[in-house]
């Protein structure tokens, strides 16, 4: 079976685009390390950061597209640390995430300096290219999630 000319240049660029994925993960998970957090921490303080106020342990997992035991660890370590509250919620069984003075200045420490940098870099696109970039990994994720689906 022959591979086309479009082909090659199709896993040449999926190569590339595989190669920057995982070189933007290594940037927050080495940033994540040298701060002291886990991975999943980080992400947790980020989120509780930016705008998404006081979320609950569900609303994290689909956020972040993590398991719930993997949030639920993380959370549990960071109470335990002092970095945050789990207040419980309506039912039982949902808990509001709240950050502590202690993880207030953990954050102002780490991630807040981190989206100070993601903007700074967001903002190095010119206005156009900030759209275009949303839009086309917006169309590609859908994409490759349609794509996917297939797979029994």
């Amino acid at each position: 079976m022959e591979i086309s000319k479009t082909e090659n240049i199709t896993e040449s660029l999926l190569s590339e685009y595989n190669s920057i994925i995982k070189e933007n993960e290594d940037i927050y998970r080495d940033l994540a390390r040298k701060m002291g957090l886990s991975e999943c921490g980080f992400w947790i303080l980020y989120m509780l950061r930016t705008g998404y106020g006081a979320p609950v342990q569900s609303e994290l997992c689909t956020c972040l597209h993590e398991p719930k035991q993997t949030i639920n660890s993380a959370l549990k370590k960071m109470e335990s640390e002092g970095y945050l509250e789990l207040i419980p919620g309506k039912d039982h069984r949902s808990k509001q995430i709240l950050l502590t003075q202690k993880g207030t200045r953990l954050c102002e420490e780490t991630v807040d300096k981190v989206v100070r940098i993601e903007q700074d870099a967001f903002r190095g696109l010119a206005e156009k290219e900030q759209e275009q970039f949303l839009f086309l990994f917006h169309k590609f994720t859908d994409l490759l999630k349609k794509y996917m689906r297939k797979i029994p």
